[in-house]
């Protein structure tokens, strides 16, 4: 057994799970320790700007000098520290390695979409062979600053990553709208569209039997979905959300305000002003390679880089 510290530094939150991994010839365990998430909103602006604001990385510094504490607390042997989109962007990323270093004393990989996607699909599939869902899977994670296709039964066959996170689509096509307009809405569609073309021109997504949706904004339509009071990652673990719930979840979230939307029992405050773009991607995605629905998962990410670590 190895316990390992995994951190995960993303466009709109920053995660961490500590976790007890065994490895075995029939693929092991990994059992949680601790698994947090904070929205830092770290690619606050990055779109525009090009550059990682002062303000947000001192908010992803706090939360990860808490992080910081409690890998030290639990004994974690080895620590991982991984950068996405947002992180891959700012001109000025130097300043955020220098942060992590004073707080992990690790050196945070800024990682391409293609090793952001492996970790993804390794993280989301390695539990799934018990549930026998239809092989190859369609793994999509939707960031906050891009979303991840990956194709693959055991092993990652196609990926891709593509800009249409929710965070920054938001920030470019429904940043004023509460609720957005129809103009909105669909200049923000046909961003979507345009990269899933590319998609398909990278990843053949027709051959894919499953889709597995990863990452906040589809735990929380699926949540939503499932009508749940309060966010219950048990009952959203492993949950088969059908293309018609996401579309009505999708429409609902798009037609209501700020304040109905924060009013939602399983809604993250933090997720509240870019979940209705969130659910539009999956909502798009799941129109165009015409999947009647998705398996939901927790583990993403964060569970491939503690993985890699064992």
């Amino acid at each position: 057994m190895t316990r390992v510290a995994a951190v995960d530094c993303g466009t709109n939150s920053v995660r961490l799970l500590i976790a007890d991994v065994v490895t075995s010839d029939d693929g092991g365990t990994l059992t949680d320790v601790e698994r947090l998430m904070e929205i830092v909103r770290l690619g606050e602006g990055v779109d525009e700007t090009g550059r990682l604001a002062p303000a947000a990385l001192e908010r992803t510094f706090a939360a990860m000098r808490g992080y910081a504490a409690l890998i030290d607390r639990h004994g974690a042997e080895k620590t991982r520290v991984v950068a996405t989109s947002a992180t891959r962007d700012a001109a000025n990323r130097a300043d955020f390695v220098a942060g992590v270093v004073d707080i992990f004393g690790v050196v945070p990989e800024v990682i391409t979409g293609a090793e952001e996607a492996a970790l993804s699909f390794a993280g989301a599939t390695r539990e799934l062979a018990a549930l026998r869902p239809a092989r190859p899977y369609l793994v999509v994670d939707i960031g906050g600053g891009s979303t991840e296709f990956v194709l693959g039964s055991s092993e990652v066959q196609a990926a891709l990553s593509v800009d249409i996170g929710c965070v920054r689509l938001t920030e470019r096509h429904l940043r004023d709208g509460d609720p957005p307009s129809p103009e909105q809405i669909t200049s923000a569609v046909a961003d979507i569209e345009s990269a899933l073309e590319r998609v398909r021109e990278a990843v053949p997504v027709d051959e894919a039997r499953t889709l597995v949706g990863l990452a906040g904004s589809v735990t929380t339509v699926a949540g939503i979905a499932l009508g749940l009071p309060e966010y219950d990652s048990e009952r959203i673990h492993l949950s088969r959300i059908t293309a018609a719930q996401v579309h009505e979840v999708t429409r609902d979230l798009l037609h209501a305000t700020r304040a109905e939307r924060a009013a939602i029992g399983v809604m993250h405050p933090g997720r509240v002003d870019v979940i209705g773009t969130g659910a539009l991607i999956l909502d798009r995605i799941m129109r165009e390679y015409g999947f009647g629905a998705v398996v939901v998962s927790e583990h993403d990410i964060l569970d491939g880089i503690a993985w890699s670590l064992a």
